[in-house]
């Protein structure tokens, strides 16, 4: 009776982490939580509707990943967003994805590259017919964060797609933070097609060449600000 008792609490406890670490990320991206705040483990507790020793588990995870640390005297500081940060998210996002978009380039089915083709020329088209609405701009947010998980999870690889993960928030904070997509639609999904054009031809040298210029022009727009 002990043994299976003590088993089912083992079971249960990745589930309680990872409903934990989901709810922080999910509020810390809806900027529920901003980068540079200081927050006390009570303050997660109540935003995530978790107990306080499912948060004081969450802390040692979400310090090794960067995305808060603990100040003394001061409490814990959610990560904020400098050009170190910017420098060193970017950069991992280029060595991870270069591999990435060309296995993509060799191994994608002729059905999912003419897939991420036509949302990106669906929306290129509305741009073109004079579509500026706010809807347009989320879902070419969501075709645009789907695109580059697509190249990360060809690889199938859960070590890199932990890695990509986390440096995946970052970015987006980042993105929140100094490069929305808002107003940038139409040249994001232009830098997007020549991509997909050159995996489309079979050219993981152009893809990946592509892709580099796109994630470093993405890169100068955060540090210009």
């Amino acid at each position: 009776m002990f043994r299976e008792e003590a088993m089912d609490e083992t079971d249960e406890q990745p589930t309680l982490r990872e409903k934990a670490y989901a709810s922080f990320t999910r509020h810390l991206l809806a900027r529920d939580v901003r980068p540079g705040q200081f927050v006390s483990q009570r303050r997660l507790v109540e935003l995530t509707g978790l107990t306080l020793g499912a948060i004081r588990e969450l802390i040692p995870r979400l310090e090794a990943e960067g995305l808060i640390k603990t100040v003394p005297q001061r409490g814990l500081q959610i990560a904020h967003i400098d050009l170190n940060l910017i420098r060193e998210a970017f950069q991992l996002r280029v060595f991870l994805e270069k591999e990435a978009v060309a296995l993509f380039t060799r191994s994608a089915s002729d059905e999912t590259i003419a897939g991420l083709l036509k949302q990106h020329r669906d929306i290129a088209d509305a741009i073109r017919s004079g579509d500026g609405s706010h809807e347009l701009e989320v879902h070419a947010q969501a075709v645009d964060w789907g695109m580059h998980d697509a190249f990360i999870d060809a690889l199938g690889n859960t070590i890199i797609s932990n890695a990509y993960r986390v440096n995946s928030i970052k970015m987006r904070l980042i993105s929140q933070d100094r490069f929305r997509i808002e107003g940038h639609v139409g040249p994001v999904m232009v830098e997007h097609l020549k991509v997909l054009e050159a995996i489309e031809r079979r050219s993981a040298e152009d893809a990946v060449n592509s892709l580099v210029a796109h994630i470093n022009h993405a890169r100068d727009r955060a540090l210009r600000i």
